[in-house]
């Protein structure tokens, strides 16, 4: 599930605007196609009028599009996976448009191998911010659908799950690099400087690889630190930071303010 709306309140219509000559979300679909496990790949997105563009978009490119609950995410995700008939629904946000694949596979190939109800590589993040996976057998999103009281767990699909390890089986994933670079490398999009820092990136590796992975984009912001320093100011800074109060794993120094 890649999860996409329209009604952005930092960036409106991000996931619409242009990368190369196509939208930032069919660039990101693109990405997430190349994962070797990526299997039924859907679209969800609002009901709201305004994500009608998206729809349109899925039907032009052939894209699987599930329409379901703006601010309740859990049940969007949900209802999509029995759509879909799913037998386990992975989670990523239509804001990482450089994730790389072979995380996505190695987050996916993890959860076939392995008894596990939860798995992800961001309990806790080590990947630069924007290669976010998170996969969770039907069983265990329908028991979260069913018991998330809180407006955050509702908001941000997964909460319930990660933050109960004494309930579900949960695994993370650490970089293999064994480098913790989730709060100092930002390649995910919540803001025009975000916006100009990924479309710098494509810019520059798409027209040489348009598989450029992860490596590729370390090694490029090595040699300019210009565009590493695009949108600098907010690596870091993430949805955790409104939710503190609330969350039991995770601490004050997994984000940062504005």
């Amino acid at each position: 599930m890649i999860q996409a709306r329209s009604g952005s309140t930092r960036l409106p219509g991000k996931v619409m605007m242009d990368i190369l000559g196509r939208p930032l979300l069919l660039r990101m679909v693109e990405r997430v196609q190349r994962a070797a496990l990526a299997g039924t790949i859907v679209i969800a997105t609002t009901t709201e009028s305004s994500d009608d563009v998206i729809e349109k978009l899925c039907a032009q490119e052939g894209l699987n599009c599930y329409r379901g609950s703006r601010d309740d995410l859990l049940d969007r995700h949900y209802h999509a996976g029995l759509l879909y008939h799913a037998d386990a629904v992975v989670k990523i946000p239509s804001d990482c448009p450089l994730i790389d694949p072979k995380v996505i596979d190695r987050v996916l190939q993890y959860y076939v191998d392995h008894d596990y109800d939860f798995v992800s590589n961001l309990h806790p993040a080590t990947y630069p911010d924007g290669n976010d996976v998170e996969v969770m057998s039907m069983k265990t999103i329908t028991t979260a659908w069913q018991n998330a009281r809180l407006k955050m767990e509702r908001e941000h699909t997964t909460p319930y799950i990660w933050e109960r390890p004494e309930l579900f089986r949960i695994a993370n994933l650490t970089w293999e690099s064994g480098l913790d670079y989730s709060m100092s490398h930002r390649w995910t999009i919540d803001y025009q400087e975000d916006f100009d820092f990924i479309k710098k990136v494509y810019e520059e590796l798409y027209p040489l690889n348009p598989a450029f992975d992860l490596k590729d984009i370390l090694d490029l912001t090595d040699r300019r630190p210009d565009i590493f320093a695009l949108n600098s100011k907010y690596a870091g800074v993430n949805w955790y930071r409104n939710h503190l109060d609330e969350l039991k794993t995770i601490t004050s120094d997994k984000t940062k303010q504005v």
